[in-house]
């Protein structure tokens, strides 16, 4: 197989809620996906870059699913970006962590009779996450960052992107809001993903309404 590499097709402005964004669509040589940067302000050549590098999310990010924490992280870190100044949000064409579409609904019927977002995973199988940041880290390049901080809870894509040769000079968080029916996802990917987030103070608003955290 070729090398992966990518081709910026064109540009646009985007004004939305959070900011003007300059938007970039990319393509890649080995896939028909079309993967975005929404940019704002002057990033080429630029230090310490706030950076999100976001993975589809059709039923959070589109639909407004609560099953999730997705679309909430996508519109925090274009709110975040935007009072910044300067940032790019990396969209990546990767849905359900890697599995696609089809098997994330099945992975949701699975979790409705009791798996967790990680076993579900597994018993259709796949791994508990098969994201791929290799596309990131080139329209990083592409857009001549020097360095990031990332917005993320996960280590894991902190980690793949140092392999990437990409500079992570720091982590900002993205805190989640817990609500009963996203609780035992969200415990998921801190107990068994390592994410890094605290959930004890919404679970104890949840236990003071009555709720035990669980869809």
């Amino acid at each position: 197989m070729a090398e992966l590499t990518i081709t910026q097709m064109t540009c646009a402005r985007v004004p939305t809620l959070a900011g003007e964004f300059q938007l970039c669509l990319y393509l890649d040589n080995q896939s028909d996906k079309e993967h975005l940067a929404l940019v704002m302000g002057e990033v080429a050549d630029q230090q310490d870059v706030l950076v999100r590098i976001h993975s589809e999310c059709l039923t959070g990010d589109v639909l407004g699913s609560l099953r999730c924490d997705c679309g909430d992280q996508l519109h925090q870190a274009m709110r975040l970006i935007a009072e910044e100044g300067t940032g790019v949000l990396v969209y990546l064409r990767q849905e359900g962590r890697g599995i696609g579409l089809l098997d994330k609904l099945r992975a949701y019927n699975l979790q409705d009779v009791g798996y967790d977002t990680v076993d579900a995973n597994l018993l259709l199988g796949h791994q508990a996450d098969e994201r791929d940041y290799t596309v990131a880290a080139l329209i990083l390049k592409d857009l001549d960052v020097v360095s990031v901080r990332l917005l993320t809870n996960n280590p894991e894509k902190i980690e793949s992107l140092h392999k990437l040769d990409v500079s992570v000079t720091a982590r900002v968080p993205l805190q989640p809001k817990v609500t009963t029916e996203n609780a035992a996802y969200l415990t998921a990917k801190a107990e068994r993903m390592n994410h890094l987030f605290n959930l004890a103070p919404a679970f104890d608003v949840l236990v003071s309404h009555g709720s035990n955290g669980r869809d």
